[in-house]
């Protein structure tokens, strides 16, 4: 046995050991996530930089995981030198893995502040523009949260159209049909769940009577309006089409 001293503390530890397991052993705590007592330490991660060297001396960090323990040798766990070698290893994994539950909750356990954790939206506001300056619902905006301003539910109501989701390049708003119900959701909060109606001509469920509504409401007298009848894309495109190939006739 050697003894080495860590964070002042004088330890015993087994000559050929790392610094990792030695600390492990007498319950020290170190930040890390690619090391396994089965397997050779490859220091993949860098999470368990520590400072060694004494203290009038020359300082450095060095991978605790990797490094051997020897007589005499002094580490500290904790200090500005570690803190910021911890803080560039932390970003770095989240730059890979941004929404990792564990690194988020190792690097608040260890005080190391990271970025706030991507919800998926890249804050464009083509879903805001859209729905207040094309469809005029008003049924998003930008709201502000104590992390900063965010998509969320506007003042007015949802229509169920659809268009934020179509236009949402990251997919973070999405519209799902089941169970004869649309619902639309922004992230994991849900903005609407509308029923849908049926098609007259096959009787498929294509579209909420609020937007057919507001198509009415917005169409008024136009000539191609078909007033009073609700028919699906598909039986709109095909009638349209039965329509034309018929006036094709009559004037031959």
């Amino acid at each position: 046995m050697i003894e080495i001293t860590i964070n002042g503390r004088t330890v015993a530890a087994k000559d050929g050991d790392t610094v990792l397991k030695t600390a492990r052993e007498h319950g020290i705590p170190i930040p890390h996530l690619c090391f396994h007592p089965a397997l050779k330490p490859s220091g993949a991660c860098r999470l368990c930089g520590v400072e060694t060297g004494p203290d009038s001396g020359k300082k450095m960090v060095m991978l605790s995981c990797i490094l051997k323990v020897k007589p005499g040798l002094e580490i500290r766990t904790e200090s500005d030198l570690v803190a910021a070698h911890r803080q560039k290893a932390f970003d770095r994994l989240l730059s890979m893995a941004p929404n990792s539950v564990r690194i988020r909750e190792l690097a608040e356990q260890f005080n190391v502040p990271v970025v706030p954790k991507s919800d998926g939206c890249i804050r464009c506001r083509l879903c805001v523009r859209v729905c207040n300056d094309i469809i005029g619902a008003g049924a998003i905006a930008m709201v502000k949260t104590e992390t900063g301003s965010q998509v969320g539910p506007g003042d007015g109501t949802c229509i169920g159209c659809g268009t934020c989701a179509n236009l949402c390049p990251t997919q973070f708003i999405t519209v799902q049909d089941q169970d004869n119900v649309r619902t639309v959701c922004i992230g994991d909060q849900v903005l609407s769940r509308l029923p849908l109606e049926r098609c007259e001509a096959c009787g498929s469920r294509y579209a909420t009577a609020q937007f057919l509504a507001h198509v009415d409401d917005n169409t008024g007298d136009h000539v191609h309006a078909r007033q009073g009848h609700r028919f699906c894309p598909a039986c709109t495109k095909m009638m349209s089409s039965r329509a034309r190939t018929e006036n094709e006739h009559l004037r031959k």
